[in-house]
């Protein structure tokens, strides 16, 4: 078992947890993950590490609450334990020799930016973050991204925060002001991480992005998060989850993270009505 240290909430729909979790905090490394069960009947969800502290042997994750599972894992508190947690899995982000990088993440994937903004802050190199937001009340970690870059953009759709646009309106007036950057690490919606790619690639920089898709065991065994790059056929699980992202198939992504979607939407109705005592006209 595996014990929730502290639990906060972000906002309305994200909340950050730290586990008890030594044996994964010795080895975890930005971009890896875990993989989590919160009961002996649950499914099992990767979640990318967001934060990790082998002296202490804790490791953070933050999730949002989309599905069945992540609605069900957020009922628990401090203090409650979670039946499975197994990792690091996946390759850690590459990161040695960058000198002047942009971070992009976009709604919580920026809790999987962050591990990698600080780890090369850490390492001396010169961060530029650009952080992209629905509006004011969805916005996570700005703080910890000031810390761990030179140069922080908060956008935000609506311009409620920040400025008004997209992320990638922010990273090419970077660009044009005359940064160059060794490379461009994108994480979040893959919609965002499609249209960061087409600017990048125009550009001719390089471009790395973090590919989350539906996975089972983590292990290349169910080919559940299979996904082609470069016109071969690769498992985020085991290949990734880091992917050069101008190879990388993003209409065929997409249309694959739309297939258990309407299957998702109802086992998260279900869980809400078990929840709230189910239907009280029945």
């Amino acid at each position: 078992m595996y014990k929730i240290l502290e639990k906060q909430s972000l906002n309305p729909t994200v909340s950050r947890m730290v586990i008890d979790a030594p044996r994964v905090a010795k080895k975890a490394m930005p971009g890896m993950f875990i993989i989590l069960r919160v009961d002996g009947d649950g499914e099992r969800i990767p979640l990318t590490i967001a934060d990790y502290d082998a002296d202490k042997g804790t490791v953070t994750i933050i999730y949002q609450i989309v599905g069945a599972t992540t609605r069900k894992l957020d009922r628990l508190n401090a203090g409650d334990v979670l039946c499975d947690f197994v990792g690091p899995l996946g390759r850690p982000t590459e990161l040695d020799g960058l000198k002047k990088v942009a971070v992009i993440g976009g709604g919580v994937g920026c809790a999987i930016a962050l591990p990698t903004a600080k780890k090369l802050h850490e390492l001396g190199a010169a961060v530029h973050s650009v952080i992209g937001f629905r509006n004011k009340d969805l916005v996570i970690l700005h703080d910890e991204f000031k810390s761990a870059s030179e140069k922080c953009v908060l956008m935000t759709d609506d311009g409620s925060a920040g400025e008004k646009g997209l992320v990638t309106d922010a990273l090419e007036r970077l660009i044009k002001a005359g940064n160059t950057y060794d490379e461009v690490i994108a994480i979040g919606p893959l919609v965002m991480m499609k249209f960061v790619c087409k600017l990048t690639e125009r550009y001719g920089i390089k471009t790395v992005v973090s590919m989350n898709p539906i996975m089972i065991d983590g292990t290349g065994m169910c080919g559940g998060c299979r996904l082609t790059v470069g016109g071969e056929m690769k498992f985020a699980c085991v290949d990734g989850p880091d992917f050069d992202g101008h190879k990388v198939d993003f209409d065929e992504a997409i249309e694959r993270g739309r297939m258990y979607s309407e299957f998702e939407r109802h086992a998260y109705e279900k869980e809400c009505n078990l929840f709230n005592g189910g239907d009280k006209n029945g």
